[in-house]
């Protein structure tokens, strides 16, 4: 492949997808309003010309969590030329029986297509988007409760789309991704305080007060209601199992919760 489209070239995976790309020697065309040529998710007149000359697009939609319905894309990025689509999504997202649009419109293209799902991101806990700020406080107030889940380190993840963006085997897969064991809140966090010298707890919140308060903080409503949505649902287990889909694309194990923490650690953000 000469070129490769990144969507979401400065989150979470998208900024560890683009130097792995290009240190394997593949041209990235890194998708931004300020890019060249720019691309904007809520601009389809900028599809086209972002979507030309790329082979392959690593599609991250415009809001993970909500995932926006965006079909018309998956069918721009055919009309270009492109053969290739490896989609970010969320585990557990079809836990009501259907699939979300614009995986099927993926899955149904006629492309070369993999679809990542991962569980929440062993990184939200250093993300000043998400728990960092109440990290830095000492106390983490979530609807999670004594809920457990498999945080998996978003290395693994950038490594599982570089892997199917570029490499044989994984095309009509779909990898469910995870870290190798399942925590408790308090557990993670208590692995972080052991790093990092510092006492901190967990505290259960409701889902209308989580919710409230991530409003009060310039959280959009939409975005606000849907992670209480997806934290409540860990304390009711709906994320209390481990996936394979590590192991499965790359075959070695995820990197482990303490692992994370400790090359975190030595960065000094939870002791700012």
């Amino acid at each position: 492949m000469t070129q490769i489209l990144v969507l979401g070239a400065t989150g979470k995976t998208g900024s560890r997808v683009v130097p792995r790309l290009q240190a394997l020697g593949h041209t990235v065309r890194s998708a931004s309003r300020s890019g060249t040529p720019p691309f904007d998710w809520a601009d389809p007149r900028t599809w086209d010309a972002a979507l030309s000359g790329t082979e392959a697009v690593y599609l991250v939609p415009t809001e993970t969590l909500g995932l926006p319905e965006r079909a018309e894309f998956v069918d721009r990025a055919k009309a270009a030329g492109v053969r290739r689509i490896v989609q970010l999504s969320v585990r557990g997202i079809d836990h009501d029986g259907g699939v979300p649009e614009t995986e099927s419109a993926v899955r149904e293209s006629g492309l070369e297509w993999t679809v990542l799902r991962p569980c929440w991101f062993a990184q939200d806990f250093a993300a000043p988007d998400f728990f960092l700020g109440e990290v830095l406080t000492g106390e983490l107030a979530t609807p999670a409760g004594d809920g457990r889940e498999p945080f998996i380190d978003v290395e693994d993840i950038a490594d599982v789309a570089v892997a199917a963006l570029t490499g044989t085997g994984h095309v009509g897969k779909t990898y469910e991704l995870s870290g190798p064991r399942t925590l408790t809140f308090a557990e993670a966090l208590g692995i972080i305080g052991e790093a990092t010298g510092r006492e901190l707890r967990h505290r259960y919140q409701t889902p209308n007060a989580y919710a409230a308060a991530q409003i009060a903080a310039a959280m959009s409503a939409a975005d606000a209601e849907a992670i209480a949505l997806f934290l409540d649902g860990i304390r009711h287990g709906n994320d209390d199992y481990v996936s394979k889909g590590v192991q499965e694309a790359l075959g070695r194990a995820p990197r482990s919760f303490e692992e994370y923490v400790s090359k975190t650690a030595a960065t000094g953000v939870w002791n700012t």
